[in-house]
């Protein structure tokens, strides 16, 4: 069946970047766009008019929340209090567990991916917290995430985590990883067989990539292979790296090398592997040690680095810059990796950063920062038919509302969405030509449900830290409030 969407605006492609159609049409049969412009010839069965609104390529979040987000918790902890939240090494010692029964943590991906289609994201990789796991992702969890995704219409690339070592805070307060590289090696078998299971399925919407989780608790074997594994699969990785300060330490202490330079020491880097934040290198602000260009390397390999503005500006850090990553010829996506999955709050973010750090707009601009949401995220997956609407491009777009008063005047149609909007003016997503959510409805689902368990699923969650602490100080000093709360 040929469709039409109509809208006051649609964000073309002329084939080397998006442009701006006034009063544009996209036409698209099954899951593939056949025309985008003015005054579609043919004839078509169905016509959507979105009305006063920016038709847009969906966007492509390669660092996207797939369960209840943690981070509230950790957002207003002081540096005092940040440890706590850890992993003791008495809990590791005694034995890890699981906190969530397996319905509790079938379901919560149902909840992250419906808040994902909700924000205009079409395609994603997902990515769920170990904080409360009994080590990484398993194979069951990351079976059902796919059943949603599928009933959902999402587009997704996906894999269980896995990681060889556990970051523990011991009892005098020093931090160190705790190494079984069993489990590491288990789950890694684990993760190829899910991409060898899943792959291809719910009509290619489903794809498979490699997920080892954070740089400092994986072995170089397990790296080696992971890259192995990924070019015999033809899979992408994903890989936390160069994210943080203790990491970063710690792999120099190591290895006397940056992440990034004993990942491109191993072979590691390359056109399918992406780095989620990639911003402590040596010269940056927060790095007192090292030497050398990461971003030579990151550049001359073809890394994709993941920026996550929103989640690394709540902890007070910031790349620097994007301007500055794009100017050296750096790939760039974009990555949620926090509630909300708010694309148009993450390209406000990014840009704003860049620009206060680099005192100009140029390479900083939101227009930069949206290729990066499509066109940055497309080009790394190796799919020219994502992150644009042309002719031969899959039917993956949506449509963001510009009626609203808050938005003020219209200007330029992204300066004023970007300015002013959120992802809550997102009213229409199509993915593969199939809607997907419509006037912030998705078809089959209770949110006012998903939302009641959303939240017992999040107190249960916030209650394992209790367990967890090194120091064990309960939970009213783990999770003060903003302010003293007065009871009846």
């Amino acid at each position: 069946m040929k469709t039409k969407v109509t809208a006051k605006y649609v964000i073309g492609f002329d084939g080397d970047d998006h442009v701006i159609i006034r009063d544009g049409e996209v036409v698209y049969e099954n899951d593939t766009i056949l025309f985008v412009g003015h005054k579609y010839e043919g004839e078509t069965e169905e016509v959507i008019d979105a009305g006063n609104a920016v038709v847009s390529p969906g966007f492509i979040d390669l660092n996207a929340l797939g369960d209840i987000d943690h981070d509230i918790v950790h957002l207003e902890a002081p540096a005092s209090r940040q440890k706590n939240l850890l992993w003791s090494e008495q809990y590791y010692r005694q034995g890890y567990h699981e906190v969530m029964t397996p319905d509790e943590e079938a379901f919560k991906s149902l909840y992250a991916y419906s808040q994902l289609i909700l924000n205009g994201v079409t395609t994603a990789m997902p990515i769920t917290s170990v904080f409360y796991k009994r080590w990484a992702e398993t194979y069951e969890e990351l079976a059902a995430a796919t059943e949603h995704a599928g009933r959902l219409g999402l587009r997704m690339y996906m894999g269980p985590s896995y990681q060889s070592g556990m970051r523990v805070v011991k009892a005098n307060g020093e931090m160190e990883v705790l190494w079984n590289e069993e489990e590491g090696r288990a789950g890694m078998e684990r993760a190829v067989q899910f991409v060898k299971d899943f792959d291809g399925a719910y009509n290619g919407l489903i794809r498979g990539m490699l997920a080892p989780e954070r740089i400092e608790t994986q072995t170089p074997d397990n790296l080696i292979n992971t890259k192995r594994y990924s070019e015999e699969l033809g899979c992408p990785i994903r890989l936390h790296a160069a994210q943080g300060s203790f990491e970063y330490n710690e792999m120099h202490r190591r290895h006397n090398q940056s992440p990034v330079q004993f990942l491109h020491s191993l072979g590691f880097l390359g056109e399918k592997t992406a780095i989620p934040h990639a911003h402590y290198v040596p010269g940056y602000s927060g790095a007192s040690i090292g030497e050398g260009d990461d971003l030579e390397i990151l550049q001359e390999t073809g890394t994709t680095v993941i920026h996550c503005p929103l989640v690394i500006g709540r902890h007070g850090d910031a790349l620097e810059t994007f301007a500055r990553y794009k100017r050296r010829g750096i790939n760039i996506a974009i990555g949620t990796d926090t509630f909300p999955p708010d694309f148009i709050q993450n390209i406000r973010t990014a840009s704003m950063f860049s620009r206060l750090l680099e005192r100009d707009v140029v390479d900083s601009s939101y227009a930069d920062i949206f290729r990066a949401a499509t066109l940055g995220g497309a080009r790394f997956l190796g799919r020219e038919d994502l992150g644009r609407l042309a002719p031969g491009a899959k039917a993956d777009l949506i449509a963001i509302d510009l009626d609203g008063f808050h938005l003020g005047p219209i200007e330029d149609p992204i300066r004023t969405l970007i300015m002013s909007g959120s992802g809550r003016d997102v009213k229409l997503s199509i993915i593969g030509g199939r809607v997907v959510m419509k006037d912030r409805l998705i078809p089959g689902i209770d949110l006012e449900e998903i939302k009641a368990r959303g939240q017992r699923y999040f107190e249960k969650m916030r209650q394992g830290y209790v367990e967890r602490d090194y120091q064990q100080r309960g939970q009213e000093t783990l999770f003060a409030p903003s302010f003293r709360i007065q009871k009846p």
